[in-house]
């Protein structure tokens, strides 16, 4: 029984040392990566405040510690995503495109994509800025279920683009763009730009790690497939489809807004 209790405790040992190891082999550069993004940043206000004292004491210790979890906070993001996150990603697009029916990869990729951009950071403190720069008037929720919507979207048709060889990334960016540049001669000057921001925003680090490995994965099961080809290009799309549906929600604030006068006026 002491031999097995042993081997047991060394086996669960070995499989814990195993799991650990590629984390703390990554932990020194994601570490010196952030550092290296944040420390302009701290120098140059450090450098500001000794020169004019803009905040009191008590805010520079808040802002110092926001600055310390930002850090503490971005290295174990970046370090779960490159260490394990990326991979699962990768393992479903892969198992999902060995299916029979490839109607199921499609649906899935429209699904993660509009999940994967609600856990954005970015996402989520963008869309809190527009909901308090236009006091209300353009809610956060909107906001983020028509930028999850877009992503979904963006995400459905990469996967098809994937599933037949003869669709190109440009047939796809280039109507896009024409669309979406026709349609800032239409909508809100404040729409315009929440698009723009918007699609910079949703093409961040949850899209550029799981969806950008999910296209790989999925662009792997194919025969007639190329990765390098087209398991790339996701993060293209997923960039612009939010110009097109910020900005139709724009035309929908717009022709509320004349309906609203109409009626005022009435």
């Amino acid at each position: 029984p002491d031999e097995i209790t042993a081997s047991l405790e060394a086996a669960e040992a070995a499989g814990t040392a195993s799991i650990l190891a590629p984390y703390i082999q990554k932990l020194p550069v994601i570490a010196g990566e952030v550092l290296i993004a944040l420390a302009p940043i701290a120098v140059i206000f450090l450098v500001f405040q000794r020169a004019s004292s803009a905040v009191s004491r008590a805010m520079l210790r808040k802002i110092m510690f926001g600055i310390l979890f930002t850090f503490v906070g971005l290295v174990l993001f970046l370090l779960g995503v490159n260490a394990g996150f990326m991979k699962v990603g990768s393992i479903i697009g892969h198992k999902l495109a060995l299916m029979d029916s490839k109607t199921y990869v499609i649906l899935i990729g429209f699904f993660l994509g509009m999940v994967t951009v609600i856990a954005e950071p970015a996402v989520y403190v963008l869309t809190h800025q527009v909901e308090d720069v236009t006091s209300g008037y353009v809610k956060r929720r909107l906001v983020m279920v028509t930028l999850a919507l877009g992503v979904a979207l963006a995400v459905a048709l990469s996967v098809v683009r994937i599933l037949i060889p003869e669709v190109q990334l440009w047939h796809y960016l280039l109507p896009g763009y024409i669309i979406s540049l026709i349609m800032t001669f239409l909508v809100p000057d404040l729409f315009v730009g929440i698009a723009f921001d918007s699609g910079g925003v949703a093409s961040g680090p949850m899209t550029a790690t799981f969806i950008l490995a999910f296209t790989q994965g999925v662009a792997e099961a194919m025969p007639g497939a190329d990765v390098l080809i087209d398991g790339f290009g996701v993060i293209a799309m997923v960039a612009m489809t939010p110009l097109i549906a910020l900005q139709i929600l724009g035309l929908i604030f717009k022709s509320r807004s004349r309906k609203g006068g109409v009626k005022d006026n009435g």
